[in-house]
C-alpha cells in the first residue's frame, strides 16, 4: 500500500513573498532527504521558477487545452534537489475563473495517480490568497491540505488577507476542512513588524511558526534564478528557511483560528498605528521599535 503523502497549503497576499518562502521550504526539504512536490496554485504560473533554474514550465491548464490526454511527465518537471514541480496555470486572459485551473489540476493529478506513484512524502500547494473563494479556497474547503501556514508581513493589508483566509479556515473547520498550522511572519527586521503579528496570531488564537527577515541574499538568488538554499546554502538566510522546513515538516497539530471580524480588525490596526506614532514622536518607550 502506497504511503499517503503529508499536504501542507501556503497562503499568502500577492506580493508577500509567499511563492519565495514556499520554493525555499520545499528546496530545503528536499535537501534533508524528503520526496516533495511543490504545487503552484496561482495563474501567474511563477511558483516553481527558482526551484527550475529560472526556467518556467508548460501549466496543467495550457497543457489540457493542447490536447485531450496528458502523459504525468508533460506536466511534471524536476527541480532542484529532485523536488517534482507542477504549475496549475489559469484561463486564456479574459475567460473563466483562475481558481478553476486549481481544481482541474488536483483532478487530474489524482487521475493519473501521480500522488501515489510518485511515493511522496510532502505535498506543498502555493495558493495565492488574496481571494479565499472557488478553486483558491480547496484545498482548505475540500480538505486536500491537512495543515495551512499563511504568509504575512507586519503590514496591514497583508494581515487583513491572512484574517480572511482565517474566515475561510473557521467556516469550514466542522465540515472536514483544512486547519490552520500557523502563520510565517515575513519581511520582520524591524522589532515592530515582530509585535504586530505577535499580537495578531495571540487575538486569533494561532501561532507564528518562524520570522523571516528581508534579506538582500534571497533579492540575489532570486536575479540568479535559484532558492536562497540552493544559491546560498551556507547564509544565515538559508538556516532560516530550513529550520522553518524542518518546523513544517515535523508539525503535527492545527486547530481553527478565530478570525477578528473587520470592525475589531480596523480598531486592532488603529491602536497600533498610534502606538507606531508614539515611538516615532518619542512619547512613549518599552513597545521596543525603534523607526
Amino acid at each position: 500500500m502506497a504511503k499517503k503523502a503529508k499536504q501542507i497549503a501556503i497562503y499568502g497576499k500577492g506580493g508577500i513573498g509567499k511563492s519565495t518562502t514556499a520554493s525555499n521550504i520545499s528546496a530545503a526539504l528536499a535537501k534533508a532527504g524528503y520526496r516533495v512536490m511543490q504545487f503552484g496554485c496561482d495563474p501567474k504560473s511563477d511558483s516553481t521558477n527558482t526551484l527550475r533554474g529560472g526556467k518556467y514550465i508548460p501549466t496543467v491548464l495550457d497543457t489540457l487545452r493542447e490536447k485531450r490526454t496528458v502523459k504525468p511527465e508533460e506536466v511534471i518537471y524536476e527541480g532542484f534537489g529532485g523536488v517534482y514541480c507542477v504549475e496549475s496555470g489559469g484561463p486564456a486572459p479574459g475567460v473563466g475563473c483562475a481558481g478553476r485551473g486549481i481544481i482541474t489540476a488536483v483532478q487530474l493529478l489524482k487521475q493519473l495517480r501521480v500522488f501515489d506513484d510518485l511515493e511522496l512524502d510532502i505535498v506543498l500547494y502555493d495558493v495565492l490568497g488574496d481571494v479565499v473563494c472557488g478553486g483558491f479556497a480547496m484545498p482548505i474547503r475540500e480538505g486536500i491540505a491537512e495543515h495551512v501556514f499563511t504568509v504575512s508581513s507586519s503590514d496591514f493589508m497583508a494581515i487583513y488577507a491572512a484574517n480572511n483566509l482565517f474566515k475561510g479556515i473557521a467556516k469550514y473547520s466542522n465540515a472536514g476542512g483544512a486547519l490552520l498550522g500557523g502563520l510565517i511572519a515575513n519581511s520582520v527586521n524591524a522589532p515592530y513588524a515582530v509585535e504586530i503579528l505577535d499580537d495578531f496570531v495571540a487575538k486569533t488564537h494561532t501561532q507564528i511558526v518562524g520570522y523571516i527577515p528581508r534579506s538582500v541574499t534571497v533579492t540575489q538568488s532570486e536575479l540568479l534564478g535559484k532558492t536562497t538554499i540552493e544559491a546560498f546554502p551556507g547564509s544565515d538566510q538559508a538556516k532560516i528557511y530550513t529550520k522553518l522546513a524542518q518546523t513544517i515538516a515535523s508539525h503535527t497539530e492545527s486547530k481553527a483560528p478565530s478570525p477578528l471580524e473587520i470592525k475589531d480588525l480596523r480598531e486592532w490596526a488603529a491602536g497600533w498605528a498610534d502606538q507606531l506614532l508614539a515611538i516615532e514622536t518619542g512619547e512613549v518607550r518599552g513597545v521596543g521599535a525603534q523607526i
